[in-house]
């Protein structure tokens, strides 16, 4: 049996010939990025944050070669996505990043999984909760120190910690989120280093967690006990500005149906808002913003967000003219030669030098959301597993 039909889906995943694009996923690439920051990490332990059905790619697939891996820790958005991960990775430790509510109790104790605790209500609701059912599966206290999103304040965690010598909160892991890790000179994460520092030491015997992707590459005083990567391991560089050290992980290319001449003056595209400077020929894609590629990504005659995105056809980059439509992309390819591209050919937009962070440029967005968008529809090759 192939990979491929192995592995499963949260979607039906079409095969090639019904499906104009093709997204392919190499696991064997995810597993080299997870070890890669294991040793950047050295003491600390590499969890893996598999949220978003694993970044777009199949929450399954990734969570399965990691845990073969040896990853013991994941992290997810939900109880659904903690539920289907537990049938992947049975021993695996599991948080729920979104907290708990009374009415989601038994479905903790159910798959073995353990809520991130954001707020002292929270708080107040997981006691009564572990109280009653005597359940000592474990939680993380999250704590706030400059995100502004979710997590209880400093000074309240300052007061809470010494309760948690005395007292059995079942609180497993101390925990924060970095706001500004990809930026390493922004003053705030020395703030926030600084901060939870201070307040991992009022927490003594509980391991601690701050470091996302680029927060692995801020230094050891930012790694503790545990780090929490996510977009690092799909392959998004998390040190932007400077070369990524990770490996490619998917490469997406859609299908050629038809090649086309356009006379200098004719426009091209939904709003007309390209127009040929010469005459043209254009390469039409059976790929579209349905299938991840983003419509701000479009080529207009003066650039909508400065570079077009673009696609590697032969060898040669060719950039995006007009509007991306929900199933169509059009592509520049004057400058090939006659006869060199087909109809049938596969046009490249991530791979061949192109990568996810290229294309979410492009589109003026991060590589974060264009991996979590990706390939909906397309046809799913799963290779190195």
């Amino acid at each position: 049996m192939a990979l491929a039909e192995a592995l499963p889906q949260t979607i039906d995943a079409p095969s090639g010939p019904e499906t104009g694009g093709t997204l392919t996923i190499d696991l064997a690439a995810i597993e080299a990025n997870w070890r890669m920051l294991c040793r950047e990490i050295r003491t600390a332990e590499c969890a893996a944050v598999v949220k978003a059905n694993g970044y777009g790619l199949g929450l399954e697939a990734v969570a399965g070669k990691l845990d073969a891996a040896g990853c013991k820790t994941f992290f997810v958005a939900d109880l659904a996505e903690a539920r289907r991960l537990r049938a992947t990775a049975g021993n695996a430790v599991i948080y729920v990043l979104s907290g708990f509510v009374p009415e989601s109790g038994e479905a903790f104790i159910d798959i073995a999984a353990r809520p991130v605790i954001n707020s002292t209500t929270e708080l107040a609701e997981w006691d009564a909760f572990v109280a009653q059912r005597n359940w000592r599966g474990g939680a993380a206290l999250h704590v706030d120190t400059g995100m502004n999103r979710l997590g209880i304040p400093p000074d309240e965690a300052a007061a809470l910690a010494p309760r948690t010598q005395t007292e059995n909160h079942g609180i497993t892991l101390l925990m924060s989120h970095l706001a500004c890790a990809e930026t390493p000179a922004h003053p705030l994460n020395a703030a926030q280093i600084r901060a939870f520092t201070e307040l991992r030491a009022l927490f003594r015997g509980i391991p601690a967690s701050l470091a996302n992707s680029s927060g692995i590459f801020l230094g050891d005083s930012a790694h503790c006990d545990m780090a929490r990567p996510g977009a690092a391991l799909y392959g998004v560089n998390p040190t932007p500005g400077r070369p990524n050290p990770m490996q490619a992980v998917v490469e997406l290319t859609g299908r050629i149906l038809q090649i086309r001449s356009v006379e200098k003056g004719t426009t091209v595209g939904y709003g007309a808002t390209w127009t040929a400077k010469r005459a043209a020929r254009i390469a039409v894609v059976a790929l579209g913003y349905a299938d991840g590629v983003p419509r701000a990504a479009s080529g207009a005659e003066r650039g909508e967000r400065g570079q077009p995105g673009a696609a590697q056809i032969a060898g040669q980059s060719c950039p995006v003219v007009g509007r991306i439509s929900m199933d169509l992309i059009c592509l520049d390819i004057s400058d090939l030669s006659e006869g060199v591209v087909h109809r049938g050919d596969a046009a490249t937009f991530i791979g061949d030098g192109i990568t996810i962070d290229d294309l979410a440029a492009a589109a003026g967005t991060i590589g974060y959301e264009v991996l979590t968008h990706l390939g909906l529809r397309c046809h799913r090759i799963y290779r190195g597993g």
